[in-house]
């Protein structure tokens, strides 16, 4: 199967986000689609896929003109796509979501859920996927939902599929399954559309990339060529893809945390009896795969976790107990991991999502009421200064792209006086422009003195950042160690091993 897209253009408004995109893919073959976010990779595939409908050009498939009104033509035209952000009902199971818009019929109009969970057990025996048809998809790791996205698709004979920024959230381990995963998908013939902005995955992976940058192509590129050329197509600019930092300065005081334990809803204890201290000056840089207790850890310190004990105390004031309200009003900037679900209000304005936390002010209000002029001109700074990537103060914080909306998330928090930033997956989903744009962020506000935690499962993310590392593993800390520790034996303190420890 061939399929062509000529001269597709999209707009909103004013806004080109495609201008007149050719675009070829072949079966057989990973197809890279590389860009910055906001590049209008993701609006380009949402055409392809019928969810929009391109002002003009045209779509072909083996030479014959497609007309594709909603997603429910693509599907039928063998095109599949897996979004970003899963498209699965949480509380069916895996043979419902398969089923789901497809329904199997027996004998007086019942359901047939055996069809669909033979046909789950099939594709999950044919990949390797180990999908339990009848688990519910809310109970499942962000990982496996993904694979769940990919049999969806598959079950409906897709023969293209395009797979929009799937590793923005998986953990390294998953990353390297889901690149294997497209390896033999590709080997059996399926022509891939691969959406990302993550360098060193598509020089892993492709066997084509096109590059796009503010609605258009720019380029082809070789997947040999290097990491500086490839982001420079991407941002049409030299980027810096190493953090420059002088030496840390660490000063007396800052976040001390004691012997802090977390209890999930049922009892489970998720981070179990932690310290650590984070200086004004210095970046202290949680590293471990997801899910070993470093989301609770971040949650604790702000007031987000209810069965807490322990201490958290910010220049000798205790945390424990507070509101989160009040944890922010101490003084502490939060950016969760999680920005569409606990970092912004999609619906609200850039203007509105810039001071969530600070509307109470005598700056933004008089008499109870927002100072709509006051809010417009501190908006079109930050978003000059944050380089936020919108067509005003009054776009919907929903419509920006993932990079822009994570600026806005970060503009906020560093708008303000902090007496600590923690930075939870910072520039989780991020394009390689943005994240320079942030690492040099946090790295400022480190220099003016302020302590720093930062989350992260991106080891290049925690080594580039962090003065020390400390390496958390089923709720525990491993260690804390240099920035300068291997990587081999990072790795091991991952997997719950302390060589540091056997060495002294």
């Amino acid at each position: 199967m061939k399929l062509e897209l000529r001269g597709v253009t999209k707009r909103f408004g004013s806004l080109v986000a495609n201008d007149h995109i050719d675009l070829e893919l072949r079966s057989g073959e990973i197809h890279a689609l590389l860009g910055e976010n906001g590049a209008g990779k993701s609006t380009l595939m949402n055409v392809l896929y019928g969810l929009y409908q391109a002002d003009e050009g045209e779509i072909l498939l083996d030479g014959v003109t497609q007309h594709f009104s909603g997603p429910g033509d693509a599907i039928a035209a063998g095109i599949g796509m897996v979004h970003q952000h899963f498209m699965l009902i949480p509380v069916f199971t895996v043979a419902e979501n398969l089923m789901l818009g497809h329904e199997q019929t027996r004998a007086l109009g019942a359901l047939d859920i055996g069809a669909a969970r033979r046909r789950v057990s099939e594709l999950a025996d044919r990949f390797g996927f180990h999908l339990d048809p009848d688990a519910r998809v809310g109970d499942l790791p962000v990982g496996v939902q993904q694979r769940v996205e990919i049999v969806k698709a598959l079950a409906h004979d897709a023969k293209i599929l395009i797979f929009d920024e799937p590793t923005a959230v998986l953990t390294p381990q998953e990353t390297d399954e889901f690149m294997a995963i497209m390896r033999q998908l590709r080997d059996e013939g399926t022509a891939i559309v691969f959406i990302t902005h993550k360098l060193r995955e598509v020089r892993e992976v492709a066997d084509r990339i096109t590059v796009v940058r503010l609605g258009k192509v720019v380029g082809e590129a070789s997947p040999t060529a290097t990491n500086t050329e490839l982001a420079s197509m991407m941002v049409g600019r030299a980027v810096e893809l190493t953090v420059q930092k002088g030496p840390s300065q660490p000063q007396a005081g800052g976040l001390q945390v004691r012997d802090l334990r977390v209890l999930a809803a049922d009892g489970t204890v998720v981070v179990d009896g932690i310290d650590f201290d984070v200086h004004p000056g210095e970046v202290l840089a949680v590293a471990g795969v997801q899910g070993n207790g470093q989301t609770e850890l971040a949650e604790a310190i702000v007031g987000l976790q209810e069965r807490v004990t322990g201490s958290v105390t910010l220049g000798g004031e205790e945390l424990v107990g507070r509101s989160v309200r009040d944890v922010l009003d101490a003084g502490v900037g939060f950016v969760p991991e999680d920005r569409q679900e606990d970092g912004l209000v999609g619906s609200f304005t850039v203007a509105e999502n810039l001071i969530l936390d600070r509307s109470g002010d005598a700056q933004f209000r008089t008499a109870g009421t927002i100072r709509r002029a006051a809010l417009d001109a501190f908006a079109r700074e930050k978003i000059t200064e944050f380089d936020i990537r919108t067509q005003g103060p009054a776009s919907p914080a929903g419509s920006l792209s993932g990079g822009n909306q994570q600026k806005v998330v970060i503009a906020r928090e560093l708008s303000r006086e902090l007496k600590l930033l923690l930075a939870s997956q910072p520039t989780r989903g991020v394009d390689v422009g943005s994240i320079e744009f942030i690492h040099k962020r946090i790295i400022a506000t480190r220099d003016a003195s302020v302590p720093v935690l930062v989350v992260s499962t991106e080891l290049d993310e925690v080594v580039a950042l962090a003065d020390r590392i400390a390496v958390m593993y089923r709720g525990g800390i491993v260690g804390i160690v240099p920035a300068d520790t291997p990587r081999d034996v990072l790795g091991l303190m991952m997997a719950g091993e302390n060589p540091t420890e056997d060495a002294a």
